[in-house]
């Protein structure tokens, strides 16, 4: 397993009936990785996969594995209410074949260090696939701090790199202080990646890349080169639309714009309903203003 480069965080397509769209699925998937994406991460917050039952779960993993085959890695993102349901799930992406996983904390309760860390640790013993630590405080207020994932690091083998979410580019460095290159630390926030690789980052798993993964690519690429003013440049025209990922509405603002550019629609499950009024109205102004400037890659 490869931790490296632009790992999109797949979203998850529905047809009109709000089921799976698993003929879009796999085309969107192909065309990721066709795109130079290294990696795909299904299962995530994007893929709002706290909708989904366990049967969708697996299916999503078994489509998307399906559709790229060894071309790269499958990432299956492990969220769940209970510890027993973390590791169930985990043996379930394992056995449909994913070469990855991506850790989070439990939902709902907010546990001590004791605690979080016991739960993290059922799901890295759980299947001997190589594993990502999540850490996103502002979503889940539970937070990793440096010395916290430089212990899991050293207890357990699985654990080989970190999404690091907490929009503070300084724990990019503080972690890197402590572990080294023992973990491949990846940004996961879009509006912060050139800060982030600069900072020593060297992957990124990333929102808007599911409607615009040639520009996301060659941003990630520019950045890791040390071409600062070009990856200056193309950040600033993309700024506008990386930030849709750091808003609560980030999914719904997504999926719009892949729509604007006819690459997926912008449904969504409940609780989340598509964006409406002024806030759909504003959306589509500067996605379409961005679109029209699009730089070419």
């Amino acid at each position: 397993m490869k931790w490296d480069g632009v790992f999109p965080a797949m979203t998850t397509p529905f047809r009109g009936d709000l089921e799976i769209d698993h003929g879009f699925l796999a085309e969107h998937a192909r065309w990721l990785v066709d795109q130079g994406s290294s990696g795909l991460v299904v299962l995530g917050s994007l893929g709002e996969g706290a909708t989904l039952t366990g049967d969708e779960k697996r299916a999503v993993i078994e489509t998307v594995v399906g559709a790229v085959g060894d071309r790269v890695p499958v990432v299956a993102g492990i969220a769940a209410l209970s510890t027993a349901e973390a590791v169930g799930l985990a043996r379930m992406a394992e056995a449909a074949g994913c070469r990855g996983l991506m850790v989070l904390p439990p939902y709902v309760y907010v546990g001590d260090w004791r605690e979080t860390k016991a739960h993290v640790g059922a799901v890295l013993r759980a299947t001997r696939l190589s594993c990502m630590l999540y850490n996103n405080p502002i979503a889940y207020r539970t937070d990793f701090v440096p010395e916290q994932i430089a212990e899991l690091a050293a207890e357990y083998a699985q654990l080989e790199a970190v999404k690091e979410s907490s929009a503070d580019v300084r724990r990019i460095t503080a972690i890197r202080e402590l572990v080294g290159e023992r973990l491949a630390l990846f940004v996961g926030v879009d509006d912060l990646i050139v800060e982030g690789v600069e900072a020593g980052a060297v992957g990124w798993v990333a929102g808007l890349v599911n409607a615009l993964p040639r520009e996301s690519v060659a941003l990630f690429e520019r950045a890791r080169a040390g071409q600062r003013t070009e990856a200056w440049e193309l950040y600033r025209w993309f700024l506008p639309l990386l930030r849709m990922d750091t808003v609560p509405t980030f999914v719904q603002r997504i999926k719009l714009v892949q729509q604007e550019v006819g690459m997926g629609h912008e449904r969504v499950r409940p609780p989340r309903l598509e964006l409406d009024g002024g806030e759909r109205e504003e959306c589509l102004r500067v996605v379409r203003a961005a679109l029209r400037t699009r730089p070419r890659v």
